[in-house]
């Protein structure tokens, strides 16, 4: 009796370890980096976003509930087809579990459908729509590191205190450049200021002339550029050409990362203003990242390849903590557990995804004022998480109680 009742036992055990293995699909937890690797966003995230999400991976022992952690990554190209079946084969053929970055606003709702529908998870760093925590949110879906209300609402407020009442936007023609430039007219037009035109450009754009020219015929004392990545790179380079800073007029950068400065050259760039989620010297544990992914990489890491390091071990934690990869177990755990890295210090994932943190408004330095390589920014002042983020009184997310 006391044999059969060892066996019975044993046979339990073995059938309770194999359940708790079952619980990761595919015996290993799979991360995809998908993002631009190529074209105008490359610098954003690009490969340093993949080497990020690896580091992440590294870090956490490369395995999670005993089961390896695999990175996998693709080039979307900026096209939402190739985006959306790069995605679909990920999950039906390689058993994907979470994606990582998504730059590129117009892949990145497509994507949180497609995760939404298909019950993965989206850490989106790189897109920067604010659509993606209100009316097209997600319980699978967090947005990590800015959006189009914290760079919008950092930059203007400093401005706007400075006296820069009137604007003028050069806006890129696809749906973060619209949601930017809505985000930051509400924002000035609230407090007294006016934005006296604004002209959309074609993402991709090489020459900035014409764009310039009525931008600076519009003699607004700001000039916000509502794009990102080379198209910013090429606009404030083609403005210094056109003598446009000299002759008073100021740039705002609205969404502005460390390798386009380093593009731009300090001479160009110098006072441009512009709010980032994350400055590599800004204390020790942000220069030991950053020193280790120099390391690899030759350059400093930028706010969104540090928020794809941040997003993806909160994700392995949560995994860690819920004993599955099933994302709405993992999602519970994420909201629930607190954020607290070199990339965001005490925050909190809000109920539509939005991860809380502070940002930083910065002021490009001047030559005479860098040290050295990559010293590029003086931090002016931290915005406080929520003040960074729209406020859930005005979100139209349907997670969100009201």
């Amino acid at each position: 009796m006391r044999s059969v009742l060892a066996s019975l036992i044993s046979a339990a055990l073995c059938l309770g370890s194999g359940v708790a293995h079952a619980q990761i699909s595919g015996d290993a937890v799979k991360i995809g980096v998908l993002n631009d690797q190529s074209g105008l966003y490359a610098d954003f995230g690009g490969t340093g976003s993949v080497l990020a999400a690896r580091m992440a991976a590294e870090d956490f022992g490369g395995t999670v509930l005993g089961k390896p952690i695999q990175i996998l990554s693709a080039d979307h190209q900026n096209k939402v087809d190739l985006a959306s079946a790069t995605a679909r084969q990920w999950i039906d053929v390689e058993g994907v579990d979470a994606f990582a970055d998504l730059t590129n606003s117009a892949v990145a709702l497509a994507i949180q459908n497609l995760t939404k529908e298909r019950n993965r998870i989206a850490l989106f760093s790189g897109p920067a729509t604010t659509r993606l925590t209100n009316e097209d949110c997600s319980p699978n879906g967090f947005h990590w590191t800015f959006d189009t209300y914290s760079q919008a609402i950092g930059s203007a407020r400093a401005i706007l205190q400075e006296g820069g009442k009137e604007w003028f936007l050069l806006v890129a023609d696809y749906a973060f450049g619209h949601q930017m430039a809505a985000d930051l007219t509400a924002e000035v037009t609230s407090k007294g200021g006016k934005v006296v035109g604004q002209v959309r450009h074609p993402t991709g754009s090489s020459d900035f002339s014409s764009f310039l020219l009525q931008a600076q015929g519009s003699k607004a004392p700001i000039i916000g550029l509502a794009n990102g990545g080379l198209d910013t790179v090429n606009a404030v380079k083609q403005a210094s050409e056109f003598g446009i800073t000299d002759g008073g007029q100021k740039l705002v950068g609205l969404v502005i990362v460390i390798t386009d400065v380093h593009a731009m050259g300090l001479k160009g760039a110098r006072g441009l203003i512009a709010t980032t989620a994350y400055y590599w010297d800004r204390d020790d544990a942000s220069r030991a990242f950053a020193k280790r992914f120099e390391a690899q990489t030759n350059r400093k890491p930028g706010m969104i390849q540090a928020g794809v390091y941040s997003s993806v071990t909160h994700y392995l934690k949560a995994v860690q903590a819920a004993g599955t990869d099933e994302a709405k177990a993992v999602a519970a755990k994420m909201r629930e557990m607190p954020v607290d890295d070199f990339f965001a210090k005490g925050a909190k994932i809000r109920e539509d995804g939005r991860l809380i943190h502070d940002m930083y408004l910065v002021e490009v330095k001047s030559e005479k004022e860098s040290k050295g390589p990559w010293d590029y920014y003086k931090i002016l002042r931290t915005i406080p998480g929520d003040q960074a983020a729209l406020p859930l009184s005005e979100s139209k997310c349907p997670l969100v109680k009201k």
